[in-house]
């Protein structure tokens, strides 16, 4: 695995600014270590890696929000099958306002839904761009330095995983599992305190 990724790197490097851009359109965490492990090695510039990467978060924030915005269509098919974290996101949305735009690219599993639903809301489009673009920038920076400062010893641990795979393919399925498991509780956990204070405030209306 080390020497594919090396190789890669070496033969595919001229390409890595467009290889960036377009794979953090979609979710490019993946694509900042590694962008991250290309400045160490000296083959692109870290700032312009952040800037580009930053750039291509962007974008594709921005598309699903104008989704959610202008495709009603798509957003009713979505929701047929994730109803729960729209109802989360509209939740989180209404509680921290501006935070959560910011956050929501550390926010596993809510990347699409969050921005598709805060076009719903009719948010300020203008004022969701300016705070998209500088989460864009900070999390592109964030991932990109830690790659690039820690580069060795990422190349290290990749040669252990690589020497010690039959340990780890277990661990991953246990932290997937659990990671799953306790967002589900957390989601049921929202989802039931909505509903306790729908049932509260319908009962002070009928008193």
């Amino acid at each position: 695995m080390e020497e594919f990724l090396k190789n890669w790197m070496l033969n595919y490097h001229q390409y890595a600014y467009l290889i960036l851009f377009f794979w953090c359109i979609l979710e490019g965490e993946l694509a900042l270590i590694l962008g991250g492990i290309l400045a160490h090695k000296g083959y692109i510039d870290i700032r312009l890696a952040i800037f580009i990467a930053g750039l291509g978060a962007f974008v594709g924030d921005q598309i699903y929000f104008y989704i959610g915005r202008y495709n009603q269509k798509f957003i009713t098919k979505k929701l047929s099958s994730q109803r729960s974290k729209f109802a989360i996101a509209h939740l989180l949305l209404q509680r921290y306002g501006w935070i959560l735009i910011f956050l929501q690219r550390y926010l596993y599993g809510f990347r699409t839904i969050i921005p598709m639903s805060i076009g719903i809301t009719r948010y300020n489009a203008r004022k969701f761009a300016l705070i998209n673009l500088i989460s864009g920038w900070c999390w592109a920076a964030i991932t990109i330095v830690l790659a690039w400062y820690f580069g060795d010893e990422i190349w290290k641990f990749i040669s252990i995983i690589e020497e010690h795979w039959y340990y780890f393919v277990p661990l991953v399925v246990v932290i997937v599992f659990g990671f799953f498991r306790i967002l589900g509780k957390i989601e049921n956990r929202i989802l039931t305190n909505r509903k306790e204070r729908r049932c509260n405030l319908n009962s002070q209306k009928n008193i």
